[in-house]
């Protein structure tokens, strides 16, 4: 799915198509349902008070999105942002689809639950590098423009946590080598 460059429109018309986007963004930052659900509300609320200031035709994923981050990270201020509770449940991860034998749907759950627990493992600013890229597919530009950050640290920062999920999940004892971390 490839980035709009420019957006115009009302607000409800630019921020529903995302909500779900944002809520998943939400959910890996906060790594609570109820938490993801106060942010992505206290975000739109901000985005909705500060639309007169969004410049039609710009990216509008990439503001409501800087907006997010920035909540979240004042919310945090103060806190260590590397605590991650790994007590939570994966309830609300969806299980992959059965296809072929049982054995291969059995190492794609493996892989799944292997690269999600990588990912969680990450700090922040690797993991919300992964998400909005490899994730939410969102261009170098539109990365750079949502966290504030010139390109060449997105591309670095993005290449150093996909090294550190390479290497996390290749220390996984009894895991086999996960297929989509070596793109």
């Amino acid at each position: 799915m490839a980035e709009p460059t420019t957006d115009t429109g009302t607000f409800e018309e630019l921020t529903l198509p995302l909500l779900a986007r944002l809520y998943n963004l939400a959910r890996w930052l906060t790594q609570d349902a109820v938490e993801a659900e106060e942010l992505v509300q206290e975000s739109c609320m901000k985005a909705l008070r500060g639309f007169g200031s969004y410049r039609q035709g710009t990216n509008f994923s990439a503001w409501i999105y800087r907006i997010m981050r920035n909540t979240f990270l004042t919310s945090r201020a103060g806190l260590k942002h590397t605590t991650i509770s790994l007590d939570d449940e994966e309830s609300d991860v969806p299980e992959p689809a059965t296809v072929g034998t049982p054995e291969t749907a059995l190492l794609a759950s493996f892989d799944q639950q292997a690269i999600q627990g990588a990912l969680e493992e990450l700090p922040l600013h690797f993991r919300e590098i992964i998400l909005l890229c490899d994730v939410e597919e969102m261009s170098y530009q539109a990365i750079s423009d949502a966290l504030g950050i010139p390109i060449g640290t997105v591309m670095s920062r993005l290449s150093r946590a996909r090294r550190a999920m390479r290497a996390q999940l290749a220390g996984m004892p009894n895991s086999p080598r996960p297929r989509s971390a070596s793109r």
